[in-house]
Parts: structure tokens; C-alpha cells; sequence
């Protein structure tokens, strides 16, 4: 028979098991709002963080970096000042004037001003597409510069293209757009051939984006081989000239005058300076 004392020892230390037991199972069980297959540590069944993605890198704009030359033909008040106009200047082969007065309509809308509005709008246009553009004016209520210097600005600029923008003064009876392209004669041998892709693109625009038709008095199919402009001549850069319409027939004349059509004439020479930068 175990004594009292014994008896209470047993007691004891099955009371301490049993609570011991108790705490053991507490700490393995699963709380009631915890997740089913919770780990130790980190839930095995926790949602995972999504993968994260690189950044989208810019879009490059498709002239970035390029820069591209604009001479807007002849200026609004070269006629106030006739002995500037009728300075000669060496155009690479000959004896040339500084600049004209440029042609006009029968209702007295001139060449000047048609050049410097389109030039207005493929300047916008250029710039939106992330090209650095150099004018060789900068308004048309000014006189000159003179021939030589336009080339100058622009292949001074090392222009990646550019466009001399005309609207000829044709027989009244003419229609349609020609581009001037230039002819080997030192200054601009390097750039004959890349000027003979510019103008196929600009000629090929002109057709695919207006309804504008080839001259049909000025060169053949939309184009001009020119040795005698110094604008041609003298560049060290990819040109060609545009006449875009003939401002003394009077069909060409709506048109030309025509902010719609100057605007869509923007876009295209846009479009052909893109393909051929691209």
C-alpha cells in the first residue's frame, strides 16, 4: 500500500503531463481563420506576388536625331527692293541673280507666300516626329537672302535631307508639279545619287497624297535635271526643288491657294522624308 506522501508525488507529476500535453497541442493547432495548408513561417498557401515586368523602353520617334533643311522660295517684299534682287551671286557655274519675286496668281497671291505656308506646316509636322528643322527664313515679310546664302544655312546645318519648296510661274495653260533634281558639277557630286532617291520618294508621295497631276510642260513624268540654281548646285546635302503647282493656270491656282491642299502638301513631303531617312 503506498503511503500518502507517494500518492501525492504520482499525482503531481500526472497533472504536469497532462498540462504540458495540453500546451504541446495549442501550439500545433491551426487558428480558425488561418488558411488551409499554412506552413510555418510563410503560408504555403498564400497568393504569390505577380513577376515583376521590365519597363516599356520610349518609343523613338521616326526622325529623331535627323535634321532636316527647308527653303521656302523667294520672300514676301523682295519687291520693294529690286537692286538687292538683281545682285549677281556665282551659282557653282554661272553668274546668277540673289533671289526673284517668285510668280503669283491672276489674283495676286504669290509664290512667296504659298512657299512660306507650306513650309509653316512640314515645319509642325517635322518637328512632331522629332526632327531638328533649319529655315532658311523665318517670315515672309522680309527680302532675300539671296540664293548662295540659303544653301549655305542649310549645308552648314548638315542637314540630313532637304526641300527647296516652289510654285512655278508656267504658261497659263500648264498643269502640275515637278521635282528639280541637280546635276553632278563638284560641290554636290557626293549627294547626286541620295537626291535622286529623295525626289523619286517625294514624287511618288505627290501622286499617292494629292491630286495634284506631273507638269505636263516641265520635264518628263514629274522630273527636272537643273544645273543652273544655286540651291542645287552648291549642296553638299540630299535636295531636291519642288515646284508643286503652276500659279498662273488658273485650276492649279485654287488649288495651290487652298490651306487644305498646303497642309496635305505638308504631309506628303513628310511622308517622303521619313521613307527616305528611314
Amino acid at each position: 500500500m503506498l503511503v500518502p506522501a507517494v500518492i501525492a508525488c504520482i499525482a503531481l507529476v500526472v497533472v504536469a503531463i497532462a498540462a504540458g500535453a495540453s500546451i504541446v497541442g495549442a501550439s500545433r493547432a491551426r487558428p480558425a481563420d488561418a488558411p488551409r495548408g499554412a506552413a510555418k513561417g510563410t503560408a504555403r498557401g498564400a497568393a504569390k506576388a505577380p513577376p515583376r515586368t521590365a519597363a516599356a523602353a520610349p518609343t523613338q520617334l521616326p526622325l529623331q536625331g535627323k535634321v532636316v533643311g527647308i527653303d521656302p522660295g523667294h520672300n514676301g517684299r523682295n519687291f520693294t527692293d529690286p537692286s538687292y534682287l538683281d545682285k549677281k551671286v556665282w551659282n557653282g557655274r554661272e553668274w546668277e541673280d540673289c533671289d526673284t519675286t517668285g510668280a503669283q496668281t491672276a489674283s495676286g497671291y504669290t509664290e512667296a507666300r504659298f512657299n512660306f505656308q507650306v513650309a509653316g506646316y512640314l515645319r509642325a509636322d517635322l518637328i512632331k516626329d522629332g526632327a531638328r528643322v533649319v529655315l532658311t527664313r523665318d517670315s515672309d515679310n522680309g527680302i532675300g537672302p539671296c540664293v548662295t546664302t540659303r544653301s549655305a544655312i542649310i549645308d552648314n546645318a548638315h542637314a540630313n535631307a532637304a526641300v527647296d519648296i516652289h510654285a512655278d510661274g508656267g504658261p497659263v495653260s500648264g498643269r502640275g508639279f515637278a521635282v528639280l533634281e541637280p546635276v553632278a558639277d563638284g560641290p554636290n557630286d557626293k549627294v547626286i545619287a541620295a537626291s535622286k532617291r529623295l525626289g523619286a520618294d517625294v514624287r511618288d508621295a505627290m501622286l499617292a497624297g494629292t491630286r495634284m497631276p506631273v507638269s505636263s510642260y516641265d520635264g518628263k513624268n514629274g522630273f527636272t535635271f537643273r544645273d543652273d540654281l544655286a540651291g542645287l548646285n552648291l549642296t553638299t546635302v540630299p535636295k531636291i526643288l519642288i515646284e508643286v503647282g503652276n500659279m498662273r493656270n488658273s485650276t492649279d491656282a485654287e488649288v495651290l491657294t487652298s490651306a487644305v491642299f498646303q497642309q496635305q502638301v505638308a504631309r506628303v513631303l513628310l511622308a517622303a522624308i521619313v521613307k527616305f531617312l528611314g
